[in-house]
């Protein structure tokens, strides 16, 4: 039996993760936990080379018409060029660029529509490397 997600007191367990690669090397990963009880999977990023705390500590929350995703830049380089985000189905994402200019990037089917940036699901990809 699973619990709603919205109410269940969660006890995440480790499921898996995304490795992110440029040109075969592994530049970062995306781990993935699931809770045992109602089966909502949570998402943490890892940037190799990165020793600050990430923005978020703990298990971040995601909204139920949400979908873990990486959105990839391609004007940015390295470690600049990804980031663990949320997908809705359909709308905008605010993105911060490295020059702190924030862009509204339109969102159709749980998928990034812009010619500089693209996306893809974490669950689709789950357990594979990503060539970005």
């Amino acid at each position: 039996m699973t619990l709603d997600p919205e109410t269940c007191t969660h006890q995440p367990v480790y499921f898996g993760a995304v490795n992110i690669n440029i040109n075969e090397r592994t530049i970062g990963s995306v781990d993935v936990w699931r809770c045992g009880v109602c089966k909502k999977r949570f998402c943490e990023e890892k940037q190799l080379g990165i020793e600050a705390i990430a923005d978020i500590v703990g298990m971040p929350k995601i909204g139920p018409d949400e979908k873990w995703a990486v959105l990839v830049s391609k004007l940015q380089k390295e470690k600049d060029k990804w980031k663990l985000v949320k997908l809705k189905e359909n709308g905008t994402i605010k993105f911060e660029t490295v020059d702190e200019k924030f862009l509204d990037l339109k969102i159709k089917n749980f998928q990034i529509e812009d010619d500089h940036h693209w996306s893809f699901l974490i669950d689709e990809h789950l357990g594979r490397a990503v060539e970005i």
